[in-house]
């Protein structure tokens, strides 16, 4: 990068949440769920700003409390219940390009639902964009459950069948290829992609592994209570959430 371009961390805000009501002020271990990402992105050193787009002025007031930019306030269109990510990035990078007169090279979402995250996560994922081809690169963990092994769909005559299957029938999970489950935790996007791609599952992307434990992502109260219990069983244990151990894997 040069001085001309900006790689952004960017963490978007929408004050009207449903699973979890007003989930970006909602408070775990004492901090606002959008203040513990924005210490997050503050500990990357890779981040040229670090910015916060909200449609809610309560929000903003939080997060440039706990120092984040907030530039401006997003546009309602772009803030209701089925308004896609896509377009409030474009909004997003359009905007502190205006603002600043310097290229986006890569924008970096974090989302705030993800609050067990570490700094190595977010500057492993962009890490991982920048030295590959791909146009995406976002976190992901080993997935629970396995569509070549204990997965199925229901067929029109109502019997089921596993959902991916093989010349030979998996016997044991250990014998099923690797599969993986996507975690908003990261999500580091070229500027080209954004008006390349009208979603990124069209774009070439790839995969960056987390622990399972650092990608859960509250999107009930249910797992905000969850998220609770695993914040104080690492207290009681007088550790943070584990490092990372995974090396990188690419899924295409």
């Amino acid at each position: 990068m040069n001085k001309d371009s900006l790689i952004l961390g960017a963490i978007c805000a929408r004050g009207g949440s449903k699973g979890v009501p007003r989930k970006s002020l909602r408070k775990l271990g004492g901090l606002p769920l959008i203040a513990r990402t924005i210490q997050c992105a503050q500990a990357c050193s890779m981040f040229d700003r670090v910015v916060v787009s909200t449609d809610d002025q309560e929000i903003a007031e939080v997060a440039k409390k706990y120092g984040a930019e907030v530039p401006f306030i997003r546009p309602a269109h772009l803030a209701q219940d089925d308004s896609p990510k896509w377009p409030v990035f474009q909004h997003l990078v359009e905007s502190m390009e205006r603002m600043t007169g310097q290229r986006v090279d890569v924008l970096v979402d974090l989302d705030l639902g993800v609050p067990l995250r570490q700094p190595s996560d977010i500057t492993g994922c962009v890490e991982h964009l920048l030295a590959s081809h791909a146009d995406v690169v976002t976190t992901a963990y080993e997935a629970e459950r396995n569509p070549y092994f204990n997965m199925v769909e229901v067929n029109p005559d109502g019997l089921c069948q596993i959902v991916k299957r093989l010349s030979k029938p998996i016997a044991c999970r250990q014998e099923a290829p690797a599969v993986f489950s996507l975690s908003p935790s990261v999500f580091a996007i070229r500027r080209a992609a954004l008006w390349q791609y009208e979603h990124w599952s069209q774009s070439k992307f790839q995969i960056y592994v987390v622990p399972r434990e650092r990608a859960v992502d509250i999107d009930t109260e249910t797992d905000f209570r969850f998220v609770e219990s695993l914040m104080g069983l690492h207290e009681r244990r007088g550790s943070d959430v584990p490092p990372v151990t995974a090396s990188f894997k690419a899924s295409r």
